[in-house]
């Protein structure tokens, strides 16, 4: 069932209809701190779920749902991107000013943020079969840079938290994912 992409970007897009309707339906509870905070709350959980595939897939080879998400990395990598792509524009609908937000693009937070962003646009252009095809080896390397993408993205999430506990956890969390997925890959290579 899950195999059909309609049905996975209609899950995918669920926190964002959430998101949007809260905001909608309640604006003076919601606001704009609220939807800026869970947009990129699930920009960063998809790109932890992303970053967790391939140490899935290394750690529970023969089961079938680590190839479903072999297939899928793509689209959640993409959905990631969407999540990040709609904080942005939340950010940029609540300055409501360029100037604004030019003066604040200089701060550690904001800029962490539009480092990521920038790094990501090139991922989620070429995250489909034509660039695949186009690209050859050069396709892996460019995404490669979800690396550094990511740290660029909980940096932002510590520096513009109002508290960052939550954000640290995070960054444990995925550390503690991406040295899994060194050794495995290391680990695979010796034998």
């Amino acid at each position: 069932m899950l195999n059909r992409r309609p049905l996975l970007w209609a899950l995918l897009a669920l926190p964002g209809v959430w998101i949007a309707w809260r905001w909608w339906a309640t604006p003076e509870a919601y606001g704009f701190g609220h939807a800026i905070g869970d947009s990129g709350d699930w920009a960063a959980w998809l790109l932890m779920v992303t970053l967790a595939v391939t140490p899935a897939r290394l750690l529970f080879r023969r089961q079938r749902w680590t190839l479903w998400l072999m297939r899928r990395r793509r689209d959640l990598g993409v959905a990631s991107f969407a999540y990040a792509a709609g904080h942005t524009a939340i950010y940029v609908t609540d300055r409501a000013s360029l100037p604004a937000i030019i003066d604040a693009a200089g701060s550690p937070d904001m800029l962490t943020g539009w480092l990521a962003l920038a790094l990501f646009i090139p991922l989620a252009v070429t995250s489909n079969d034509v660039a695949v095809r186009a690209l050859k080896r050069s396709w892996k390397r460019l995404h490669r840079l979800v690396y550094p993408a990511a740290i660029l993205t909980f940096v932002h999430w510590v520096l513009a938290a109002f508290d960052p506990t939550t954000a640290y956890i995070h960054i444990g969390v995925l550390a503690a994912v991406e040295l899994l997925r060194v050794w495995l890959q290391r680990r695979q290579r010796v034998t």
